[in-house]
C-alpha cells in the first residue's frame, strides 16, 4: 500500500527521481554518444530518441517501417535542427533482416555507445515469425538477442578506444512476472500450435527472456572484463500503440479506472533515459529498475540457471531453427 501511494505521488526514490520524473529531468549533455534506439517512431521510444537528440547524442533509427522513422526523425529535427539521426530498415521479427541492419551499421564505420532495445509488440492473434518463431517472442526477444550479439564487438571496441562505458538497455515489463513454467517449453508449444496461444501469457514470455536476458549477458560481459553494462527496465503503465490491436470498450473502460496510475509518455521513457545515460549507474550491470530505481524481478526472473537455458535455446534457434532448438533442449539440463 505504501510503494503505490508512494508511486501515485511521485516520492523520489534513491536515486533522486520517482514516478513523476521526466526523461528530460533524468538526462544531461551527450554529445558524445552515438546510439542505436529501436521501436522509436512512436510512443516511449520515441519521447527517448528526442530527448537523447535534444541532449545532443547522435542516434540511429532503425524500424520496419522506413517512413514511419523518417517522419520520426522530422518531428525531432523540428525541435532540434542541428540533431544527427540516420534511418535504416530493420525488422526485428526477422533474424536475416537483423543480420542485415548490422551489416549496413557496420559499414557505415560508426561507434557505438549504447543499445536500446525498446521495440515491443503485443500480438493479440497468433502468428509465426518467418523463423518458424511465435511472432511476438521473435519481435520483442529473438530479434532483440540477435542484434545485441552481433553489435557487441563493436559496443566493447568502442568503450576501450573512447574511454566511455557503453551501455546496454532493455525494455522489459513488470508483467514479465505474470509468466510461470517452464518459458522454453510453452514457446515450443505456441511456435507448433495455436490453439494454445494465449496472447497475454506470451507477451510476458517475451519480457521475462527480455530479464533473463539481461542477468545472462551482464555475467558475460563481466566474465570478459569488457566496459560495457546492460540492464533492464519497466516502463510503467502507458497507453502507446502497443495496445493497438486490443482497442475497444473494455480496453477503454481499464485504462480509465486506472488512469491515477498511468504515466504520460515522457515519464514512461524516463527510466530507460536514466538508466541509458545516468552517471549514477557507472559499472551497475544485470539490474531491474522501475521509476528510475533499482528494484527486484519476479522470482522466476532472478532465476539463473533459468537464464542461463534461454541463452541456450537461443543461441541454438539463431544458428539451427528452432525445430532443432526445441527437439534438443527438451532433452537437455541446461
Amino acid at each position: 500500500m505504501l510503494d503505490t501511494v508512494k508511486y501515485i505521488i511521485g516520492s523520489a526514490g534513491p536515486s533522486g527521481f520517482g514516478s513523476k520524473s521526466t526523461a528530460e529531468q533524468v538526462t544531461a549533455d551527450l554529445r558524445s554518444i552515438i546510439a542505436i534506439i529501436t521501436g522509436a517512431t512512436s510512443g516511449i521510444g520515441a519521447e527517448t530518441a528526442r530527448v537523447l537528440a535534444k541532449r545532443g547524442a547522435r542516434l540511429v533509427l532503425p524500424a520496419r517501417s522506413v517512413k514511419a522513422a523518417e517522419d520520426a526523425k522530422a518531428r525531432i529535427a523540428s525541435e532540434c535542427p542541428h540533431s544527427e539521426i540516420i534511418v535504416m530498415p530493420l525488422d526485428l521479427s526477422s533474424l536475416n533482416s537483423v543480420r542485415n541492419f548490422v551489416a549496413q551499421f557496420h559499414s557505415l564505420g560508426l561507434p557505438l555507445h549504447l543499445l536500446i532495445n525498446n521495440a515491443g509488440k503485443f500480438a493479440h492473434e497468433h502468428a509465426i515469425s518467418e523463423d518458424g518463431v511465435e511472432m511476438t517472442f521473435a519481435t520483442n526477444y529473438l530479434g532483440h538477442f540477435l542484434l545485441t550479439k552481433l553489435l557487441l564487438k563493436k559496443m566493447v571496441e568502442t568503450a576501450e578506444e573512447s574511454g566511455v562505458q557503453g551501455r546496454i538497455v532493455n525494455v522489459s515489463s513488470s508483467i514479465h512476472g505474470w509468466f510461470s513454467g517452464d518459458a522454453i517449453s510453452y514457446l515450443a508449444l505456441i511456435s507448433r500450435n495455436k490453439s494454445h496461444y494465449d496472447a497475454t501469457r506470451a507477451y510476458a514470455l517475451s519480457k521475462l527472456a527480455n530479464v533473463f536476458h539481461t542477468k545472462e549477458l551482464a555475467r558475460r560481459l563481466k566474465q570478459m572484463g569488457a566496459n560495457v553494462t546492460v540492464n533492464c527496465v519497466h516502463p510503467g503503465i502507458v497507453r502507446t500503440r502497443l495496445t493497438r490491436e486490443r482497442e475497444g470498450l473494455l480496453t477503454d473502460l481499464v485504462f480509465f479506472l486506472a488512469s491515477k496510475l498511468l504515466k504520460t509518455i515522457p515519464q514512461a521513457a524516463a527510466t530507460t533515459c536514466y538508466v541509458a545515460t545516468h552517471p549514477r549507474l557507472f559499472d551497475v550491470s544485470g539490474k531491474y529498475f522501475a521509476d528510475c530505481n533499482e528494484t527486484s524481478t519476479s522470482k522466476l526472473g532472478s532465476n539463473s540457471k533459468e537464464a542461463s537455458r534461454i541463452w541456450a535455446a537461443s543461441e541454438f534457434i539463431i544458428s539451427r531453427g528452432p525445430k532443432a532448438a526445441f527437439d534438443l533442449l527438451k532433452h537437455l539440463e541446461l
